[in-house]
């Protein structure tokens, strides 16, 4: 028997039915034994009523937590449960580009032990204003071209979209202790990289359909300050990061006290424009910098 598929999708505030019916449609392009698991990690209670109707699907599988456990904790227990070989793991607020994703995904399994389809974003500007900082990001940094990824495999991975043999993936669980946004997959590349385990990069992108208002994004950007400064101090990890890398070179100079000092400065003033209705990247990596010097000072 073919190996089979679990697709496994975190669930958290989200009405993930659009999502599902569309994965469940394209079920028979991977062959062999598949399933869709709905793991809801503390959702509120309006959301949790919508997304319960899935249960009555053949092929879906829905459960509730009690209590929120995180970003890793629950894609460690997604894993656990999955029954097949092969594990697609999904962000709840992703949507399918065509009808084809999983055709491709199966027709590439066999390529590399990991694969990475990537993430793109609506070409039009969102009608509003609070959601063009995140859509901005991400266009410029995340909906990266499949050949642009592959450059750097480990660097460019994403649990968002990514195709992963089973076993690698338990061999590798993510860091349960980065519990809020940011920084999971970073320590598992880096963990692949380490093991030399085999990443293919490919052009078989989910649409981010969640963009957050900005104050929102600026503080998940914050979280993930916190845990790129946490990877660093407990495993020695993330040096790839060119954030990382700033903050180290300014450190290696003795100029970090004085770039702490102007930038926390001129952080309340960097967020200001952040969240006015035309924000520009270049400050919010100023903002993201100032808040690294701050937690490794």
């Amino acid at each position: 028997m073919a190996a089979g598929l679990s697709i496994l999708i975190p669930v958290f505030n989200w009405d993930v039915r659009e999502l599902t019916n569309s994965l469940a449609a394209q079920l028979g392009d991977w062959p062999g034994p598949t399933e869709i698991i709905l793991l809801d990690d503390g959702s509120q209670k309006d959301v949790r009523a919508l997304n319960r109707r899935l249960a009555a699907h053949p092929k879906v599988q829905y459960q509730e937590l009690l209590r929120n456990v995180g970003r890793a904790a629950i894609r460690n227990q997604l894993a656990a449960a999955a029954r097949h070989e092969w594990l697609l793991l999904l962000d709840n607020d992703s949507l399918l580009p065509d009808t084809q994703f999983l055709a491709r995904y199966a027709a590439a399994r066999d390529r590399a032990a990991v694969l990475i389809g990537g993430t793109c974003y609506e070409a039009a500007p969102p009608s509003d204003p609070q959601l063009l900082l995140r859509w901005l990001y991400g266009q410029a940094r995340e909906a990266r071209p499949a050949a642009v990824r592959q450059a750097a495999p480990y660097g460019q991975l994403t649990i968002n979209n990514a195709l992963i043999r089973a076993d690698i993936f338990r061999r590798f669980p993510l860091d349960e202790r980065l519990t809020s946004y940011g920084h999971e997959d970073t320590k598992f590349g880096l963990e692949l990289a380490a093991a030399h385990i085999s990443v293919l990069h490919l052009a078989n992108p989910v649409r981010h359909a969640g963009l957050e208002p900005a104050a929102v994004f600026l503080q998940k950007s914050e979280q993930a300050v916190r845990n790129l400064a946490r990877v660093y101090r407990e495993d020695g990890l993330g040096t790839d990061s060119r954030l990382l890398q700033t903050v180290l070179r300014l450190r290696r100079l003795g100029l970090a006290p004085a770039a702490r000092a102007v930038l926390g400065t001129a952080a309340p003033t960097l967020r200001r424009q952040l969240l006015s209705t035309n924000p520009r990247l270049a400050l919010l990596d100023l903002l993201k910098l100032s808040w690294l010097l701050r937690e490794l000072a």
